[in-house]
């Protein structure tokens, strides 16, 4: 299904839109706009469409079904159908393994604007010129550090269900399930079903915090049943729910053979005396999803706090961000989920091709979008949190950064920060990049996280930096 750039563009070579992402977002974006007639190119760095959420086993492992390991499998069939079709035809200009790097405007006449993206195993380099760029660039999970949190055996949450998603596997044979959201359930569930044993999921939140948000339940039935299945599945198979609990230390010597789990209070501060241990060989852990937004705030565009203490970008009603030309979809406005996202995808599509939003498109993301508010304001986590952190737990696993030379940045030197605390203990200068470790280190410098700002989303080649034309004189 991979196509070239260079089948459907336009006489002064740029296509109409430019997807980035292949997730549900962006499929969406993608196959709805071919459909309205523009010509799009859709890049993705992964090897075939669905993103995170719909990822596939890979095909040597012969799933004889591997619908059975998602959820709203039908929505994603039908797109990707749709996205071979228009790839046939040559509406569509499918380019996977394209890790997009940089967006640039065009200096030419006219708008329009040049994507910048690391080809295949080779790291070839390639662009990609359109008119209009839709950021579908999803989320990352974010990760609450602990006493033995580097110990193997303790993965992300998103991290075993991909492994379970992808490869088959499983992380281990009993596996807690621990961090905050609701995809906290749907790994336990996806993991019970495997054959996995899991004695509890540790939810950090109490889910009373959703009673404030009463209108938005009532409005969203349809996540009240899918709540019901995942409890449903858990009781089936005997998972424990501990709400207002977590894993405040792993134990272990070659990797996690238990975890000490403790009641929190509403701070999520560990409450003394109620610490027990729950043996395990495998630990989920993950306190839900950062949008991902490199590309968007490398661009200029506004961002805007969300109820969950991550950063989202601001867009109107027809998924625009502040910057003209370019349009977002998904987890890049706030985390909600992969129905959320296709509707965006789609309102995006209608927006970018000059077409009238269809009404039912709008009332469903004003829908899914209250819901979405509702489930990052009960899941936010409390400030006492960091009362888990002993002074030798690394914070920042990249550069061994302990939470001690964190908290001594912030009380002896002076550090405001999380890019002060940077500069003084180097946490967030490793290969990730502070993605695994920001929320962790503005926690301790007492800050909000602030939006990433990077000039590059992923490793570049210097040669293909190297490459790239001079910037005329101002």
């Amino acid at each position: 299904m991979t196509t070239s750039p260079s089948d459907s563009p336009s006489a002064d070579g740029a296509v109409d839109l430019a997807v980035v992402g292949a997730g549900p977002a962006g499929l969406a974006a993608a196959v709805t706009a071919a459909g309205l007639g523009l010509r799009v190119t859709l890049l993705d760095a992964g090897e075939r469409p669905g993103g995170q959420y719909f990822r596939h086993p890979a095909p040597g492992l012969g799933a004889a079904r591997p619908e059975a390991l998602h959820h709203g499998w039908s929505a994603f069939a039908s797109r990707e159908a749709a996205l071979r079709a228009h790839a046939s035809a040559g509406r569509i200009a499918y380019l996977p393994y394209h890790h997009v790097w940089t967006v640039t405007p065009d200096q030419g006449a006219g708008p329009g604007w040049t994507l910048h993206a690391v080809a295949g195993p080779d790291e070839a380099p390639a662009t990609v010129r359109a008119r209009t760029v839709l950021l579908a660039t999803g989320a990352y999970e974010r990760q609450l550090p602990f006493p033995g949190w580097t110990l193997p055996g303790v993965v992300g949450a998103g991290g075993a269900q991909a492994m379970l998603k992808a490869g088959l596997v499983l992380p281990g044979s009993r596996v807690v399930v621990a961090g905050s959201g609701p995809l906290l359930l749907a790994v336990a569930g996806s993991l019970a079903a495997a054959g996995a044993r899991v004695p509890a999921v540790v939810e950090a939140a109490a889910y009373t915090g959703y009673a404030a948000h009463t209108p938005a339940l009532l409005r969203n039935p349809g996540k009240l049943a899918e709540g019901a299945t995942y409890g449903g599945a858990l009781l089936r198979h005997g998972v424990r729910l501990l709400t207002r609990h977590a894993v405040t230390e792993a134990h272990g010597t070659d990797r996690v053979e238990a975890v000490t789990v403790a009641r929190l209070d509403r701070d999520w501060r560990p409450l003394p005396g109620t610490a027990r241990r729950i043996p395990c060989d495998a630990v989920a852990v993950g306190h839900g999803l950062v949008p991902q937004l490199e590309l968007a705030t490398g661009l200029g565009c506004a961002t805007r706090p969300s109820p969950d203490a991550t950063v989202a970008l601001e867009l109107d009603a027809e998924q625009r961000t502040s910057v003209p030309g370019i349009w977002s979809a998904g987890e890049t406005g706030g985390i909600g989920g992969a129905q959320l996202a296709l509707t965006e995808g789609e309102i995006a599509a209608h927006s970018i091709a000059g077409r009238p939003v269809p009404a039912r498109l709008a009332r469903t993301r004003t829908r899914l979008r209250a819901f979405a508010a509702a489930m990052a304001g009960a899941h936010r986590p409390g400030p006492g949190w960091t009362g888990w952190l002993r002074e030798d737990t690394d914070v920042c696993r990249c550069e061994e950064v302990p939470a001690g030379r964190i908290r001594e940045a912030v009380e002896d030197l002076g550090a405001r920060d999380a890019r002060t605390v940077k500069l003084l203990t180097r946490a967030g200068m490793g290969w990730c990049q502070g993605r695994m470790c920001g929320p962790a280190v503005a926690a301790l410098a007492g800050t909000d996280p602030a939006p990433d700002r990077r000039p590059l989303s992923c490793p570049v080649p210097l040669r293909h930096l190297a490459a790239l034309p001079a910037e005329p004189p101002h």
